[in-house]
């Protein structure tokens, strides 16, 4: 049976990616499902980032940069439908109006803007009916956020600054959200606080989700389906029950 693109909100096919002479994607296809979370996976270096970075289409910008100063010669090639439509050399500005917006790694928040102000700021793709019921949502999902609103963001813990990024990634409205490293240096119980959050964000708002990061144990019971890449490759792929049950997932990434 054939594979609709219907059927999917994002699908990839044959993805490279080189910094100079260095492969960073190798060959990768995705396809990810429409209303699901799927999780890629995989240790520092593996190409998970760089990904990210070609799905939201931060690379062009990134290669716009280096060209410019004379740097490091950025180059890809493959096909990424969103929702039927080529975007493998749209700008990233085109990309967040179609509905990907990317929560990067390491929060990137405005440190000295407070929590509401770096909400509002998120908000910047939304009409006014949106952005206060977005507002009211992240508040209800994140209710430590409400009694910091006023507080400048660069004094939140690294919990409460990867809660005020997922929010404000939320609050562009997108269709297609992802979620680079969102776990990065949190104590385990912010990562299964966060973790029920993804899933409730998909689960109230039927957001498709990509999480990418590389500890992957909290992440595996909330993902529908999920890719473990290595060197830029995709090694296996599967459901979560299907990671979960194989014996070469456990002992990477449970320690068993």
């Amino acid at each position: 049976m054939s594979v609709k693109t219907t059927d999917y909100s994002l699908l990839i096919n044959n993805l490279m990616l080189f910094y100079e002479n260095a492969l960073a994607i190798n060959n990768i296809s995705l396809k990810i499902e429409e209303g699901k979370i799927t999780g890629v996976f995989g240790a520092n270096s593996a190409g998970k980032s760089s990904l990210m970075h070609t799905i939201s289409g931060i690379i062009l910008d990134m290669a716009k940069k280096e060209k410019m100063k004379g740097g490091e010669r950025i180059t890809w090639f493959g096909e990424m439908l969103f929702k039927g439509e080529d975007i493998i050399n749209l700008p990233p500005h085109k990309r967040a109006r179609l509905g990907i917006v990317l929560c990067p790694e390491r929060r990137q928040i405005f440190s000295e803007s407070s929590v509401l102000e770096n909400l509002m700021i998120g908000s910047y793709l939304a009409n006014s009916s949106q952005t206060k019921e977005t507002l009211d949502f992240v508040f209800e999902l994140f209710p430590e956020l409400v009694k910091l609103k006023n507080r400048e963001a660069g004094f939140l813990s690294g919990g409460e600054q990867q809660m005020l990024a997922t929010g404000r990634a939320l609050m562009a409205q997108p269709k297609l959200l992802l979620l680079d490293e969102p776990l990065l240096g949190l104590a385990p119980s912010v990562e299964q606080r966060l973790s029920r959050a993804i899933q409730d964000i998909n689960k109230h708002t039927g957001i498709t989700i990509i999480i990418s990061e590389q500890y992957a144990r909290p992440l595996f019971p909330i993902i529908d389906y999920g890719y473990l890449l290595e060197n830029g490759g995709v090694v296996m792929e599967g459901t979560s029950k299907e990671l979960m049950d194989n014996p070469d997932v456990i002992g990477a990434y449970f320690g068993i």
